[in-house]
C-alpha cells in the first residue's frame, strides 16, 4: 500500500488538535480541504479514523491504534531526508538564536573552521517552539527553560548567568550597586514557566491606576514601557542587555536569586556533521557568561505564571 506521508501529517496535527477548525489553521489550510484529505487517508487505510461531532473529532480505536505508528512513520521519513541531506556538500547549518542571546563569536569561529560550508542564523521568538521539529533551524541557543518538551533532542547546558533587576531610572534602587529579594518583599514577583524572566504584577504610580498585567501578545518593548514608566519591574538573564541601550531604564544585579542556563538544543539523531563542530565551538565560545560571571547563589522561591 502506498500511503502519502503528508496526508499522515495531517492526521497527527488532526489528532493533536482534535478539532479539524484549529488543525486546518495549523496547516494553513481550509477546513474543507483538509476534511477531504483525511478522509482521502481513511479511504486508502480502509478504516474510520476520526468520530466527528460538532463539538470536536475523537479518535476512533482505529484512530488510537494508527496514531503512534504514524508519529513513527514521519520521524523515520524525516531522519531519511536530514541523512539524504547530510550527504550532499557544502554542509549548510541554521542557528536559531532566542530573547536576548548575542551567538556572533560562535558563528564567526564555525565559519573560520568550515569555510566551504554555509552556516545561517535565525532569531527566534520563545514562542516559536516548533522551529526544531519542523527543521526550520538546525541547533537553538537559548535560556532555560525551554518552551517545548525536550524528548527527542540532545540539550548542552554551555553556562550559568546571574540576573539583574531591570527598573525605571527613577526606582529607588536604581542606584544600588546590587539588590537583594528582600527589597522586593512589596513586589508581587512572578516567574515566567518559559522563559527565565520574571515580571511583577503591575501596581499603580502616584494619580496613575495600575495598567493591566503583560500578556504573552505584548511585545518586548510593550513590556519594557511598563516598566519605564515605574509601574512594574522585572528580573532578567545578565547577558540580556536589550533594556541596557535605554536611559530610563536601570539594571542591577540581583544576589540571591538562582541563575539561569544558556543551553544548545539538537535534534537527538541528526547527523549534520556541522552540528559537532558547533557543539565544540559554543562550548568553547559561549561557555562562560557574559563579564565571566559567577553563579549566584540559591534564592527564595517565586510564584510561577500559569
Amino acid at each position: 500500500m502506498d500511503v502519502d506521508l503528508r496526508l499522515v501529517r495531517y492526521f497527527t496535527v488532526v489528532a493533536e488538535y482534535g478539532n479539524f477548525g484549529r488543525a486546518a489553521t495549523r496547516l494553513h489550510l481550509a477546513q474543507p480541504s483538509l476534511s477531504r484529505q483525511i478522509q482521502r487517508l481513511e479511504a486508502q487505510l480502509g478504516v474510520r479514523l476520526f468520530d466527528r461531532s460538532p463539538q470536536g473529532s475523537s479518535l476512533t480505536d482505529a484512530g488510537q491504534a494508527f496514531l503512534p505508528k504514524a508519529r513513527i512513520l514521519l520521524q523515520g521519513a524525516e531522519q531519511a531526508a536530514r541523512t539524504a541531506r547530510a550527504a550532499v556538500q557544502p554542509r549548510t547549518v541554521t542557528i536559531g538564536y532566542a530573547e536576548g542571546l548575542v551567538i556572533t563569536a560562535c558563528v564567526q569561529e564555525l565559519r573560520r573552521r568550515h569555510p566551504d560550508g554555509q552556516v545561517r542564523t535565525r532569531h527566534l521568538d520563545w514562542r516559536d517552539t516548533r522551529a526544531l521539529a519542523e527543521e526550520r533551524v538546525d541547533a537553538l541557543v537559548a535560556y532555560r527553560p525551554l518552551s517545548f518538551p525536550t524528548d527527542g533532542f540532545r540539550v548542552t547546558k554551555l553556562h550559568e548567568e546571574s540576573r539583574v533587576l531591570v527598573t525605571s531610572a527613577s526606582h529607588h534602587l536604581a542606584n544600588e550597586k546590587a539588590v537583594s529579594l528582600r527589597a522586593l518583599s512589596d513586589e508581587e514577583l512572578v516567574a515566567c514557566v518559559s522563559t527565565p524572566v520574571v515580571w511583577s504584577t503591575p501596581k499603580p504610580v502616584g494619580d496613575r491606576p495600575a495598567p493591566p498585567p503583560p500578556t504573552v501578545d505584548d511585545s518586548y518593548e510593550d513590556k519594557l514601557e511598563l516598566i519605564a514608566t515605574g509601574h512594574c519591574v522585572a528580573i532578567f538573564p545578565a547577558g540580556d542587555r536589550r533594556a541596557a541601550v535605554r536611559e530610563d531604564i536601570a539594571l542591577v544585579p540581583v544576589i540571591d536569586i538562582d541563575p539561569c542556563e544558556v543551553v544548545l538544543v539538537t535534534r537527538a539523531d541528526d547527523p549534520n556533521p556541522l552540528l559537532g563542530s558547533l557543539e565544540d565551538v559554543a562550548r568553547t565560545l559561549l561557555g562562560t557568561a557574559p563579564g565571566g560571571d559567577k553563579a549566584s547563589p540559591p534564592g527564595g522561591g517565586l510564584r510561577r505564571a500559569p
